[in-house]
């Protein structure tokens, strides 16, 4: 049994259960084999045993009342897991399927995200198994101050700075700052992707879509081409896919797609995307209601998906975005894909692509753009937002996204520039784990055993 095998098996004995992570952990560990026959120190410091285990791990109920005056109680995580870079950095996730693996497998990547990055932030990331979908403001105003209850114990401007994710936006940190401040008695930039009117940052709503289509936009031009005139497959309809298909537009692309809860839609002329703003921005109502004004687009409820994958991928297209969740996207879907003449996808979301799928996408030497360099605008932006609070300074919009557009093109460059370094030129899942890990690992090893 190898080092990384070994390290995998002592990891699913110590964490049982937590399928999600050991995906992340062994996509993450075997591509850093080259760098580990390179370079011994990794493994003579222990650095793969240390970076799987998160520095600390806080779970804590949280209790609150609904509409009708019954106790509700659902479970809060938050995984604080590596700061070797800097304070823990990471979003909160409010959905059903939160669970402490989904929870270490999102942190666990966040490391590398934020190392990608440059810049100073550790992994972390946090939730809880609420849904605040049919949930009123009342109801989702108590639980997110429960939450805040025990989270504001383990966080702080320095120490640990949250962000939003699934199912908590601008509201929900905007009711969990409240309790903050309420609990503490400081107004600081605790929370990233607060509200203009009291210290967010400019572009912080649009940055993850961009980032990721601007990260897609320059794998693009390595190959001599561009976006222009691409028609492209999108998932998911929140913060992500929403500005995805904006800068998509853009740049001369046409959406031709997107996805909720309720099912998939499928605009053939391009989507409008001004109503999909008033449907989920606006309305907060299911993709289906986009029929009563394009009765002509298609609309697959959730319970007519193929058994081996997801609608949205089974369509023509040249480029596809996933930008909905984990695990969306699998072999059949790449086969279908491919087979359908797509030669470029860039997730959006945090791991997308199942394994297989991945190994298919490469194997076709196809621009794939994995997560944690893709979607990475959105933590950078929010670093660019604690940056501003604690200088008390608010930048442009263009000034933050040139910013932004920068940020990915070093990330892009970062990945290509290691995957060629290890002979796996236009590999940059390789390129990727490896650059964001030696510049973590690099940071452990000065810092001593701790």
């Amino acid at each position: 049994m190898t080092y990384i095998e070994q390290t995998i098996a002592d990891l699913k004995r110590s964490s049982p259960a937590q399928t999600e992570f050991y995906q992340a952990v062994e996509e993450i560990l075997n591509s850093l084999e080259p760098l580990l026959e390179k370079n011994q120190r990794y493994q003579q410091q222990a650095i793969i045993q240390r970076i799987v285990e998160p520095e600390r791990q806080i779970m804590f109920r949280v209790p609150w009342v609904d509409d009708q005056g019954n106790i509700q109680v659902n479970k809060g995580y938050r995984v604080e897991f590596n700061s070797a870079l800097g304070p823990y950095k990471g979003g909160l996730r409010f959905h059903p399927s939160v669970n402490a693996g989904i929870m270490k497998f999102l942190g666990f990547e966040q490391i590398f995200k934020n190392a990608l990055t440059e810049l100073p932030i550790g992994g972390a990331k946090g939730g809880a198994n609420f849904n605040p979908k049919g949930r009123s403001d009342a109801e989702i105003m108590r639980f997110c101050q429960s939450f805040m209850n025990e989270l504001y114990r383990h966080i702080g401007a320095r120490c640990d700075v949250p962000a939003g994710d699934i199912g908590v936006g601008a509201r929900e940190i905007g009711y969990m700052f409240g309790q903050y401040k309420r609990l503490t008695g400081q107004y600081e930039g605790v929370l990233t992707g607060k509200s203009l009117l009291w210290g967010g940052s400019l572009a912080r709503k649009e940055a993850t879509g961009y980032g990721a289509v601007y990260f897609a936009n320059y794998m693009l031009e390595e190959r001599g081409d561009n976006l222009q005139g691409k028609r492209c497959l999108v998932s998911g309809a929140g913060n992500v896919a929403i500005y995805a298909m904006e800068k998509l537009y853009q740049l001369g692309a046409t959406p031709i797609s997107c996805s909720d809860s309720s099912g998939t839609l499928y605009h053939e002329s391009g989507i409008d995307l001004k109503l999909i703003k008033r449907l989920k921005e606006g309305r907060r109502c299911d993709l289906v209601e986009y029929l009563n004004t394009y009765p002509e687009a298609v609309h697959t409820p959730v319970a007519d998906y193929p058994s081996d994958g997801h609608t949205v991928w089974r369509y023509q297209a040249d480029a596809a975005f996933p930008c909905a969740t984990q695990n969306e996207l699998t072999l059949k879907d790449a086969e279908t894909l491919l087979e359908n003449g797509c030669h470029l996808v860039t997730e959006g979301a945090n791991m997308p692509s199942t394994n297989d799928a991945v190994n298919a996408f490469l194997n076709a030497g196809i621009a794939y753009g994995p997560s944690k360099a893709a979607n990475a605008g959105g933590v950078a932006t929010s670093q660019l937002e604690m940056a501003q609070n604690a200088s008390m300074q608010t930048w442009t919009f263009e000034q933050v996204d040139q910013r932004l557009k920068q940020i990915m093109k070093n990330i892009f460059i970062a990945a290509n520039e290691t995957a060629r370094e290890f002979d796996c030129e236009g590999n940059l899942v390789l390129g990727a784990n490896i650059a964001g890990f030696r510049r973590v690992a690099d940071a452990m090893i000065e810092q001593g055993v701790v």
